[in-house]
């Protein structure tokens, strides 16, 4: 599939040809088919599974010639199917979820609107910045809303790549923010700024009169019956909005039931259903990537199958695939080499040729 990977994947020996296995490797999968569980995964009975044992195997083999990779866990329909941890990471090693933790600050700005702390997405950032914004450069400014936010469209210069270094070493981080260039009109164009979610965490904090890591742990961590550990703060106090949170594999899995399920977990509505179906909508394209974007979730299409997907530097995933009711969460190092792109289409590859193949047919659709 064009834009997951590309001629290179041919040096990386991922895709399903029986010749590429070798004979010692072949003894391996057999063994995985098996038994995923002999070391430090393990496999629920064979009814709950829904997917094919060989082609899991096979993923699981592939995986492990990953030196980046700490982690993959595959769950279908809420049941764990396997799990597997590599070079010392252990299940409950914490990982550096990086920009998948956008995704999260998604959740809490769904939850904030469901609680009536924000009224909508198309508020106006001017409400909640009057102190930045009254006297602004670029009058445009003021008309950033929530939405553009969320959708990476603020129109301001990025805070991320090039930027970032500077940003996190001022004073002020949404002073620093607010005070770039205005270099599209906002509500326009995709610019992937970490700027943007952090712009979030200081709203939420405002609007919610606590800080984002505590109404994180009240409503959604609390909820999933889950610690979430505190995290990086900016020089005011801001909890970092979009970087930085830390949790297990089986947690970030949790937050992908969460999705995979409406909003819904332990019998309660954590997020709201309307939220679910607004973020995984595609809502703008990144013009680097060219990979589609809605509210601090990525989207992508695979053949027939409609996947949307959490996505932190250097492989930190949460893949959900409402219509196989399939969910994935693969860790990685997150050391400065993290931007490989080679580790990353390793990765959307073993979902694209194993697991997404292995899960069998005759599912509905999600039932949200």
């Amino acid at each position: 599939m064009a834009g997951w990977y590309d001629d290179g994947m041919r040096d990386l020996d991922v895709r399903p040809t029986a010749m590429r296995v070798p004979w010692a490797g072949a003894l391996v999968v057999a063994g995985l088919a098996a038994s995923l569980s002999a070391t430090s995964g393990r496999v629920p009975p064979e009814e709950h599974r829904g997917l094919e044992p060989t082609l899991l195997a096979q993923a699981y083999y592939r995986a492990a010639q990953l030196p980046r990779l700490r982690s993959l866990l595959v769950s279908h329909d809420g049941q764990l199917v396997a799990e597997r941890y590599y070079h010392g990471a252990r299940a409950n090693t914490l990982a550096n979820l990086k920009s998948a933790s956008k995704s999260v600050l998604s959740a809490l700005v769904g939850i904030a609107l469901d609680r009536g702390h924000l009224m909508s997405v198309d508020q106006r950032i001017e409400e909640f910045f009057p102190e930045h914004l009254r006297s602004a450069d670029d009058p445009r400014k003021r008309d950033i809303t929530v939405e553009d936010l969320l959708t990476m469209r603020s129109g301001l210069q990025s805070t991320s790549f090039r930027g970032y270094g500077a940003w996190v070493a001022s004073g002020d981080w949404v002073r620093h923010v607010l005070s770039r260039p205005l270099e599209h009109a906002p509500g326009s164009v995709m610019s992937y700024s970490t700027g943007n979610t952090h712009l979030l965490s200081a709203i939420l904090t405002r609007v919610n009169r606590m800080s984002t890591w505590q109404f994180a742990e009240r409503f959604l961590a609390s909820p999933l019956g889950m610690d979430l550990p505190r995290w990086l703060q900016d020089p005011q106090g801001i909890y970092f909005g979009g970087n930085e949170m830390q949790l297990t594999a089986r947690q970030m899995l949790e937050f992908g039931h969460l999705y995979l399920n409406g909003g819904r977990a332990n019998d309660r509505q954590v997020v709201p259903a309307s939220w679910v179906r607004r973020s995984t909508i595609a809502r703008t394209r990144s013009r680097w990537s060219g990979g589609a974007y809605g509210y601090g979730w990525w989207i992508r299409t695979i053949g027939a199958r409609r996947l949307f997907y959490a996505w932190g530097y250097g492989g930190q995933f949460i893949f959900v695939v409402p219509e196989l009711r399939l969910t994935v969460v693969a860790t990685s190092s997150a050391d400065p080499e993290g931007r490989s792109g080679r580790h990353l289409r390793a990765i959307y590859a073993l979902l694209e040729h194993y697991l997404l193949p292995a899960t069998r047919a005759g599912l509905g659709p999600p039932t949200w």
